[in-house]
């Protein structure tokens, strides 16, 4: 770790930059301070020694003396904590260690400079006494180059592993200095909460990324400081803030900030630079403070669009009172009826990967018992709107792609069926299949045949598209992206896919449907 032998340069090894300084203090004052150079030998010469002299045990414990003085965001040290939980004042520590994400944290004088793309930390603390002695003798024109102490550069996005989207992030740098330099960028704004900093780039416009790259991410990394934060948006877009502002407003009481569009200088005791991630829509539980999971995430949800659900049923019964003379009397039988029901939803898609029978599949979901809606989200779509339908639904179909992220609003103990289009298997395994099974969902995945998708009316029968989608697949993501999710729609094979349909009735109800196509 680079930031951990810089900090044991500054702690142990000072007798490098103390020669530096005695040499430029030597050049200068040499015909005059012979005297005085001797004298500040000899103090170097006891610097050096100093570590001998004394029992090896005292080096050491200062060394983890941070962990003992309990200074950090987590407050005791614990042997399974991920690297940088626990930091001293004037200290910037990040954790490169993961391979989809880097985090950085700062302790102390903390002061945002959005000019600069640059967050400073301006230490009070004295790493060494004699070196301050030595540098308080050089001009400011000569010590300025010596007062950045560490200098770290983060993009705070978490798709590091994608060199091609990571070069669209704006990076921030990440500076240590003394104490004396913190007169350049004096605060205008200061807050007695943290700071979490964040980018809203990359793939943020596609569901799935705004949830798995950022919100969840935000969540994994904030929620532990129980409102009580300032979030600071990197790439910021203001669409992105209203959609997502009931969850903001459920982890901060306060405003989000643009951080490149605020010039101002705002200051805070700690900054968390970047995101923790877990896995693909995933709380790892045994990773969090408090052993959160996908269900504490979802609760989260929950109370964050319920408020906005209320208004929404109000309305609903307003204009149900005004139209209550046109309601036939018998009308409020069949309503409780259709209540009884189980509900299914059914995601409906446009053009690539739609299923082209899809008022087939709502008429045999319809005699098999399920009162059946069709939800067909659009980008502008209300997500209250969108969660109100879903966490009272019993069930969900919907073919691969991103808006099965839309999983995440269904309540524990509903059945979640995936339609897997040719060459799309592994996608929908790792980035749906497993994350519905952690939040308690009953998957059912659905391979369709190469007769029930449109490549089998383009490609002859034995070509490897259709045979072998995985030797295309393997190429990379371009391959998979042109034949099999640009390229690809689903016409179902309703007797074969009754059979999950019924499966998902007795999953629901215990009982055997009253149609089935098996």
């Amino acid at each position: 770790m680079v930031h951990h032998h810089r900090y044991n340069r500054l702690k142990k090894g000072g007798d490098e930059e103390a020669g530096t300084l005695l040499f430029l203090y030597y050049r200068r004052k040499r015909p005059n301070i012979l005297l005085s150079v001797l004298f500040l030998s000899l103090l170097s010469c006891t610097f050096i020694l100093a570590p001998h002299l004394f029992s090896a045990s005292s080096s050491l414990s200062h060394l983890c003396s941070f962990g003992v003085q309990n200074e950090g965001f987590v407050g005791n040290i614990d042997v399974n904590a991920p690297l940088c939980s626990s930091i001293p004042n004037g200290r910037i520590c990040c954790d490169r260690s993961h391979f989809r994400s880097d985090i950085c944290f700062m302790k102390g004088d903390v002061r945002t400079h959005s000019p600069s793309s640059s967050v400073f930390l301006y230490s009070s603390k004295s790493n060494n006494g004699f070196i301050s002695y030595v540098s308080s003798m050089i001009d400011d024109g000569e010590q300025e180059e010596h007062d950045e102490l560490q200098h770290e550069k983060i993009k705070p996005y978490t798709r590091k592993w994608e060199p091609s989207i990571m070069d669209t992030i704006d990076e921030l740098d990440l500076i240590s200095k003394r104490a004396n330099l913190g007169v350049h960028h004096p605060c205008d704004v200061i807050h007695n909460v943290p700071a979490v900093i964040f980018s809203t780039g990359g793939y943020t416009g596609n569901l799935y990324h705004e949830f798995n790259d950022g919100i969840m991410p935000l969540y994994i990394t904030s929620q532990h400081f129980n409102k009580k934060v300032v979030f600071f948006i990197l790439d910021y877009r203001n669409w992105w803030v209203i959609k997502y502002g009931d969850i903001i407003s459920h982890l901060s009481d306060h405003p989000v900030i643009d951080f490149i569009g605020d010039n101002r200088t705002h200051c805070f005791t700690e900054a968390i630079i970047g995101l923790r991630i877990h896995d693909e829509l995933t709380v790892d539980s045994s990773l969090m403070r408090s052993n959160e999971s996908i269900v504490d995430f979802r609760n989260l949800l929950d109370r964050a669009y319920w408020p906005r659900i209320r208004g929404l049923i109000q309305e609903e019964e307003q204009e149900t009172v005004d139209k209550k003379m046109s309601i036939s009397p018998t009308s409020g039988s069949v309503f409780d009826y259709q209540a009884r029901k189980p509900k299914l939803v059914i995601l409906s898609r446009n053009g690539s990967r739609a299923i082209m029978n899809e008022n087939s599949l709502v008429k045999t979901s319809e005699e098999m018992g399920f009162q059946v809606q069709v939800l067909r989200p659009e980008r502008t779509t209300e997500l209250a709107k969108i969660y109100r339908s879903l966490n009272s639904s019993d069930v969900m179909i919907g073919v691969h792609g991103a808006a099965m992220t839309h999983f995440l609003f269904m309540k524990p103990g509903s059945v979640l069926i995936q339609v897997i289009p040719l060459g799309t298997e592994w996608a929908a395994e790792t980035y749906y299949g497993e994350p519905a099974r952690k939040l308690g969902l009953k998957y059912i995945g659905y391979k369709i045949k190469d007769r029930e998708s449109s490549l089998f009316d383009e490609y002859d029968k034995d070509d490897p598209v259709l045979r072998n989608p995985s030797s295309f697949t393997k190429k990379g993501w371009e391959y998979t992206k042109k034949i099999y999710l640009e390229d690809q729609t689903v016409r179902l094979e309703l007797r074969r896919f009754g059979k999950r349909l019924a499966r998902a009735y007795y999953c629901i109800t215990g009982i055997h449907p009253q149609s089935s196509l098996e």
